[in-house]
């Protein structure tokens, strides 16, 4: 079975054919982010608007690189993301659907990141699943595909957007992430105590403390007023050694809780393997604490490889893959933004 899987949740335009057999044939993803830098986010309606222009020639690029003229099936994403977005994907997947007179599967996003590390390698079920990234840091329970707990998921900023934020506020540019993960690594991550916010008694994050305590520290050292905002700057507002030291401590604090909480959710209902996804898990410091971590606690850790982190076709394909192998039916006439896991257990 080969599948044709669309992901167009937010700012990456992405097509790829994944065969059941032999994997991944082809994964082509178009970013944004030149787009969007100077706007330093996301912006829905030119977001929607780039998808709108290139998802005809990215998904004819997929299916050159595979070799294909036409798929057993269409997957794309149904959600949770930005509504215009997934409306061209959608659009997109039921239009080649009626042409090849084939199945179309919508996918849940989230599961997409989930299936990612599949790619790669087998993964052993029941696992924990961490996802991470710009709009979204969850704690799933998967005892099989299509079969999920939600654990605990963030209260207020998801882990990725803290990280834009703080870029933001430091003036370090736009998407924070990979920006300040390579600052950090000639910071010293004990110079600054940032606060831990750990939820005791509870697998929910948040991230919003911790990024207004960056935001006091910055303007403490520019001696200006505890709660005033930092003007949209493409310019560091700190020196190199003070800003390299703010990264390394701002990194430590997300990265040493989501996978304290990760590793302790995986202790306390018994799971032996714990699957990461999503774009932060691309960050070098949470891959090497965690990686530490499970090696600790004899805990099995599958990563995917960057690439496979940030959104992307192929871990939609992938999750189509079981939906139609397990005969899961799920109504590809919607879309919804803030689209929840089915079959919860």
């Amino acid at each position: 079975m080969k599948v044709l899987g669309i992901e167009t949740s937010c700012d990456e335009t992405s097509a790829a054919v994944v065969d059941a057999r032999r994997g991944i044939l082809s994964n082509v993803v178009l970013s944004q982010i030149p787009l969007h830098r100077p706007y330093q986010g996301v912006v829905p309606e030119l977001a929607s608007r780039a998808h709108f222009k290139k998802i005809a020639p990215v998904i004819e690029e997929a299916c050159f690189k595979a070799r294909i003229k036409k798929p057993d099936a269409v997957a794309f994403t149904q959600g949770p993301g930005l509504m215009g977005s997934l409306l061209v994907g959608r659009v997109a997947a039921e239009t080649l659907g009626r042409l090849w007179k084939c199945p179309v599967v919508g996918v849940n996003h989230l599961e997409g990141h989930i299936f990612a590390a599949e790619l790669e390698g087998k993964v052993r079920f029941p696992l924990l699943a961490l996802i991470v990234s710009g709009g979204h840091t969850d704690l799933v329970l998967s005892f099989k595909p299509g079969k999920y707990r939600v654990l605990g998921r963030t209260r207020d900023d998801a882990a990725g957007e803290c990280y834009d934020k703080a870029a933001k506020i430091l003036g370090l540019g736009y998407p924070g992430g990979p920006i300040i993960d390579r600052l950090a690594k000639t910071g010293d991550k004990n110079s600054i105590l940032f606060p831990r916010p750990y939820l005791e008694g509870s697998f929910d994050f948040s991230f919003s403390g911790l990024k207004t305590s960056l935001l006091y520290y910055a303007n403490k050292r520019l001696k200006r007023p505890m709660n005033a905002k930092i003007k949209n700057s493409n310019k560091p507002v700190l020196s190199p050694k003070e800003t390299a030291n703010l990264c390394a401590s701002f990194q430590e604090a997300i990265c040493e809780t989501l996978a304290r909480k990760t590793v302790a959710a995986a202790k306390k209902f018994g799971l032996r393997q714990i699957v990461v996804g999503g774009g932060v898990s691309a960050n070098s410091r949470l891959r090497e604490i965690l990686t530490e971590q499970c090696a600790q606690e004899k805990i099995a850790l599958r990563l995917s490889s960057p690439k496979l982190c940030t959104d992307n076709g192929a871990m939609i394909a992938q999750v189509a893959i079981h939906k139609l192998a397990l005969k899961i039916k799920t109504p590809p006439s919607k879309s919804d933004p803030a689209l929840p896991f089915k079959n919860w257990a």
